[in-house]
Order: C-alpha cells, then structure tokens, then sequence
C-alpha cells in the first residue's frame, strides 16, 4: 500500500486521515480535540506524537500532506515544505490569522514527529492562481494592493479541484473540453467556474468572507455598509469583523447557522427563516448566472459539500426558474438518497446537473504522493 498521512490542522484540534492513495480508501482517521484548553495541557506535537504512536508498525507513510488555507500570490501547486516555504506560510499569516498559523503549528509538530518523510503544503488558494487579472483584481489603488496583497484568492480549492475531475471522469469526457460550474455548500460556502481544468471566477475573495451567504458569514456586503455601522452604532473594526465573520448569515437571519434547524423553521413557517432561505437561494441564482455569461455556456453544474450532498430540497431551490437555460432538475433523482456520484438532471435537460461528494482529504493525499513520487 501507497499511504499518505493527511493533517488539518486548526489551532485547538487536529483532523487526521492515513489514505492508501492507490484504493482510494481512508485507512484510518480521527482528531485530536482541545488543544492547549485549560485541564488538557496536550500541545500540538504531543498530539501528532500520540496519534502515530496508535498507527503502530504496520503503516509506512510514504507523505506527509498537510491543508494550508492561504498561499497568496506564491503558491499555485502542491510544494515540498522546506524552512524557506514555513517562512512564507508564516507570513501569508496576515491574510489569514486564523488559519494559517494553527496550519503552521501542525506542520511543525508533523516535521519534528516525522523528520525522514517528505512534508508537502497543499493550498486551499492554490486551484484559483489559474484566474485571469480581470477576475482577481479589486479596483482600489493599485499600489497599495499589490503592497498589502489584496486581491480576489479564493478558497475551497482542493474541493474544487477534485469534484470537477470527478465530474468529468464520470461524464465520460476530458476535463480540458468542459465548462463547469461547482457548487461547493455547506457551512462555508462558495462557487467556481472552471473553464477546461482551470478556475476562471470565484466567489470567495481576498478572505473567505465575500460571496455566497453562509452559516455565520455575510458573503457580498457593500463596504459602506461598515463604515455607515461604525458612525451610527458606534461598532469598532474587531466588533464589525466579529459582526460579519461570526454573526451574519443564517446566524444573523434567523438566529441559526445551522441550515437544518433553519429549515425546520421554515417548514413551520417562521417568516424570518422562509426569507433567509430566499435570500441565500437568490444570491446562488446570481452567481450561476454571472459564471455562464463568463464561461460563454455551461456544460454541467454540480452540487458538493454537506448541503450540497445531502440537501435534496435545497438543490432544487438554488436552480429553480433556470430552466430556460436548459437546466432542468429530474425530481425523482434528486429525491433519492445516495452516497454517490450521480446524475440529478433529467434526460433531456442540455446542462448536466450532477451531485459529486468531495473527498478534499484524499486530494491532499493524491498531490503530495505525486509531488514525491
């Protein structure tokens, strides 16, 4: 067996997965939670130590593949981890403090557990470096965003990657010849176009705020808004990114991230939960529209990630009234419940609907094994 030991690391958790990358299968995985917390004194390393420690001696680990959410404008392929690219990631820190320096703390400890096994990076922004300066670049001025990095990045990258892929080998047809759009919605949520393999548009930004509404995120939000916020209710810059991070979306709507209990309120027919489905729904309808006038067409749009996957109701919704597009929705496929990848369009409908579950675990895998050989 060809294993890679796939890490996610955040900064009170580590998400582990050993992938047999030649069957495609999860070997073993896990996590290790409440790091640092008071009354679990376990650090990073100690935590890596013990989950290899419970592998035993069975297990020869070919890579390590390690989740990086933010390369910047640096990293556009999976990249060998050296002192030289620690650095860099750890100054990539300053678009995204949350991520990065929890990433960095599990690529430590892993290299310092397994100093004689390649260490790979694989990005969370890397698939969106293929996007054309028209569609990445913020119309502010131009030096102090090449100075401070601000530019579009785009996030959910790996998951992008490995469901158009998917799609295509499922399709019967060469990635290179497709016009895809996916829409990866769950918690976090974003949409990409993908022109021939490569990601041409994004809906995700500079962080993974911007776009699409989400559990706790805003996405699209006019700027003004903040600073009309701060001088009338008097909300400081921590306060406003705590407002638009952690209490918008579905939270700020209804009173609930989570898309379940958001529907359940729905179905009962609480006002603020039918308008919050609406505005999420209308907002998908926006980007899908924009991203086939990009793409010049579609040839399929595919559903991924926890709602994506498993929201039968919601996917109808998000695509309702684009039939005069050629997309069309067969019911009885979507209704059926199904761990697979499958077809939810109907025979005659012009654009493929599909449903492609991601697997951004064994995408890591796959490119750090490639990069090594």
């Amino acid at each position: 067996m060809t294993q890679v030991f796939v890490v996610n690391s955040g900064s009170s958790s580590i998400k582990y997965q050993l992938i047999d990358v030649e069957t495609a299968t999860s070997v073993l995985s896990g996590s290790v939670e409440r790091i640092g917390e008071p009354g679990h004194p376990i650090n990073h390393t100690e935590g890596v130590r013990d989950v290899l420690a419970s592998l035993g001696d069975d297990h020869s680990i070919a890579a390590v593949g390690h989740r990086v959410v933010h390369g910047g404008s640096l990293f556009a392929v999976a990249t060998l981890i050296t002192p030289v690219v620690e650095k860099a990631i750890d100054e990539l820190s300053a678009l995204a403090p949350l991520h990065n320096p929890a990433n960095l703390l599990g690529i430590r400890a892993a290299r310092e557990a397994l100093p004689d096994v390649p260490h790979v990076a694989v990005f969370d922004t890397a698939f969106h470096q293929s996007m054309p300066a028209e569609a990445y670049t913020y119309a502010i001025d131009r030096e102090l965003a090449a100075k401070h990095g601000v530019r579009r990045y785009g996030f959910h990258g790996t998951s992008h990657k490995y469901v158009s892929e998917q799609a295509a080998a499922f399709l019967g047809q060469p990635l290179e010849r497709l016009k895809l759009i996916v829409l990866h919605l769950g918690n976090g949520a974003s949409i990409t176009a993908i022109d021939r393999g490569k990601s041409v548009d994004t809906s995700m930004g500079l962080t993974p705020l911007q776009g699409l509404v989400m559990g706790t995120r805003s996405g699209d939000i006019d700027p003004a808004v903040l600073t009309h916020l701060h001088r009338v209710a008097g909300l400081g810059f921590d306060e406003l990114d705590d407002l638009l991070n952690k209490k918008s979306g579905l939270l700020g709507l209804t009173g609930s991230g989570d898309m379940r209990d958001v529907q359940k309120a729905a179905a009962d027919g609480d006002q603020a939960a039918l308008d919050a489905l609406a505005v999420w729904r209308h907002r998908i309808k926006h980007y899908v529209g924009a991203y086939i006038a990009q793409l010049g067409g579609v040839d399929a749009i595919i559903f991924t990630a926890g709602v994506g996957e498993n929201n039968a109701l919601l996917r109808r919704r998000a695509l309702a009234g684009l039939e005069f597009l050629g997309i069309e929705i067969d019911d009885d496929r979507n209704e059926l419940l199904s761990r697979d990848e499958r077809r939810i369009s109907r025979d005659g409908s012009s654009v493929e609907v599909l449903v492609i579950p991601t697997n951004e675990e064994l995408e890591i895998a796959r490119q750090a094994l490639a990069l090594v050989g």
